[in-house]
């Protein structure tokens, strides 16, 4: 079994390759943690029809955010996003600002790289019909409800990732017209609380999802509110914690800071 060091080091040191820093952490008692350090934006652009992605975007680090018919930052259902990926494509090196309207789909598997929301609008990411999608770097704030939203079937993978100011980092759907039995794995995720419940993932019990936790720092979160894994029976919160089916972590998993 690896360290509290050692894995304190692997989150940093896989937030350091992708232009994030991240404030020191130590072994011994803190009173608080320093959290991921956003980017600084190369430069903004309006975006008011949905940006079709497929094959490789590198946006530079350049700001998007919506406008016009893109302008909505609230939780309305059946807002479009600002970036609808095909297939197979990538998108890296992107921050999505206010109004962040429904920030990314996936339209099958999708690799989201060093991609950060300054503002979470109805969801961050929503991943449809693929099979596998990888979130790797990268961060998310002032999600009123969930960061990553998984309709379709298959696993996502989050990996390095940063998130403050959260209800939910990761639902699999509860009511979708179709439903399928989903997988989920984070591994080196940086928490930051804020004293209000929050949950890292919310899955399907009911319909025999997964959810694998490894290398969760929480920062902040001294009264316990953040989750780890919160169970449904589609909608309707059924148990908390770790267990050999559905929720597989254990208290090593989560380091507390």
């Amino acid at each position: 079994m690896t360290s509290r060091r050692t894995r304190h080091r692997a989150l940093i040191g896989g937030l350091a390759s992708l232009g994030v820093t991240v404030g020191m952490i130590t072994t011994g008692p803190a009173p608080a943690a320093q959290a991921a350090t956003w980017p600084t934006p190369t430069g903004s652009q309006a975006v008011s029809s949905t940006i079709s992605v497929s094959g490789t975007v590198d946006g530079g680090m350049k700001r998007y955010y919506g406008s016009g018919d893109l302008a909505g930052d609230g939780q309305e259902e059946g807002q479009d996003p600002i970036f609808k990926l095909a297939a197979g494509a990538t998108l890296k090196n992107v921050i999505i600002g206010a109004p962040g309207a429904d920030g990314i789909h996936c339209e099958g598997n999708c690799t989201l790289q060093n991609v950060w929301w300054e503002d979470v609008g109805e969801d961050a990411a929503t991943f449809r019909g693929g099979s596998t999608y990888t979130v790797t770097g990268g961060g998310a704030q002032k999600a009123a409800d969930k960061v990553f939203q998984h309709n379709g079937p298959g696993t996502v993978n989050i990996s390095n990732f940063a998130v403050s100011d959260f209800k939910t980092l990761y639902r699999s759907c509860g009511d979708c017209s179709t439903q399928y039995t989903r997988r989920v794995n984070l591994s080196n995720i940086e928490v930051t609380g804020t004293g209000s419940t929050a949950r890292l993932v919310g899955i399907n019990v009911n319909r025999n999802d997964v959810a694998t936790l490894r290398g969760i720092t929480i920062l902040n979160d001294s009264g316990r509110k953040v989750i780890p894994c919160q169970k449904y029976n589609n909608n309707t919160a059924v148990g908390t914690g770790p267990d050999s089916t559905n929720c597989l972590y254990s208290s090593s998993d989560i380091t507390y800071r």
